[in-house]
């Protein structure tokens, strides 16, 4: 069950204005004089945490979502008021154009490597860059993802938009949520072994070490068979999927290709035959904005502890 509906929650929390504040962002001390007033958002997952803490008033529009994927009515609720600036990545015209002060994104997120947009480019401009904690490792080294990277992000937004208090009880809220997932968990036995399928036919794309899943995976007392895969989302061989054989195969659902479309490649797939989670027809969906950081983790995890216990 939600902890909140993104339409009711969409209202301003946003308090008046504190004193400078300062955070980390992959490493970064970033120092703001005072909250964002101007702020966009790249993906669903990123604006929907925007959205969970109150802050669609501090907000000029978004970026990234419709070109890949598709709202649903929570999130279209969310954003009714909202102007989407870019289908997919935003120039950095785009977002000087919208006369922003601040952009959550990420690398994969709304920023590549070496592209326009990056901290650096927007920092002449005025505009302040927070980056996805989950995305971090794009840039430099970091530990294995667990749900406290997607806390620290709202926590973060927390401090930089001066409503420290509300993300703090959100985040308590969640965990308070996982641990009573948690105690409904089996302590005994061998946890089951999770592949991620997110797209490709030739070549699975997937979640690895870094990657939002693998921390969805064991909150929900599963292990992924891609833990040692010293990446974020990438592509790996069918070959290797056999050999480490998973029990489960959460789908990433998004995109021209159905979930149902990806589970039935992988079940009329000859050389996939012999995998326990296809000859048990083992398949669990995630959302997209379930799957990556964000205020549905929570309900992916219970949803993922169901699918793994076999109800």
């Amino acid at each position: 069950m939600k902890r909140f509906a993104l339409g009711m929650i969409a209202l301003s929390f946003a308090g008046p204005a504190l004193a400078q504040s300062t955070v980390l962002s992959c490493g970064r001390e970033v120092v703001f004089d005072a909250p964002p007033a101007a702020a966009v958002s790249n993906d669903v997952n990123l604006t929907e945490m925007m959205l969970v803490l109150g802050l669609r008033d501090r907000m000029v529009g978004y970026t990234g979502i419709s070109g890949w994927k598709t709202l649903d009515e929570d999130m279209r609720a969310g954003v009714a008021e909202l102007p989407e600036l870019s289908e997919k990545y935003p120039t950095k015209e785009v977002l000087i154009g919208a006369d922003a002060d601040f952009y959550f994104a990420g690398w994969n997120y709304g920023m590549k490597v070496g592209g326009e947009v990056t901290p650096q480019t927007l920092e002449p401009f005025g505009i302040k860059v927070y980056e996805l904690t989950e995305s971090c490792i794009h840039i430099g080294d970091k530990p294995k993802v667990t749900m406290e990277d997607m806390y620290k992000d709202l926590l973060n937004l927390g401090t930089i938009f001066s409503v420290e208090e509300r993300a703090a009880d959100l985040v308590a809220g969640y965990r308070r949520e996982l641990d009573e997932i948690a105690s409904t968990l089996a302590t005994d036995g061998e946890p089951p072994r999770v592949f991620v399928y997110d797209s490709g036919e030739d070549k699975p794309f997937t979640a690895g070490r870094y990657a939002m899943p693998t921390a969805l995976i064991e909150a929900a007392g599963g292990v992924n068979i891609l833990d040692d895969f010293e990446k974020s989302w990438a592509v790996i061989d069918w070959e290797t999927v056999v050999e480490r054989n998973p029990e489960v195969v959460v789908i990433v659902n998004y995109g021209n290709v159905t979930a149902e479309q990806k589970r039935d490649f992988m079940k009329e797939n000859p050389a996939l035959a012999g995998i326990d989670a296809v000859r048990n027809d083992r398949f669990v969906t995630l959302e997209y904005v379930e799957a990556t950081p964000g205020p549905r983790n929570i309900q992916a995890v219970r949803k993922l502890a169901q699918a793994l216990r076999g109800q």
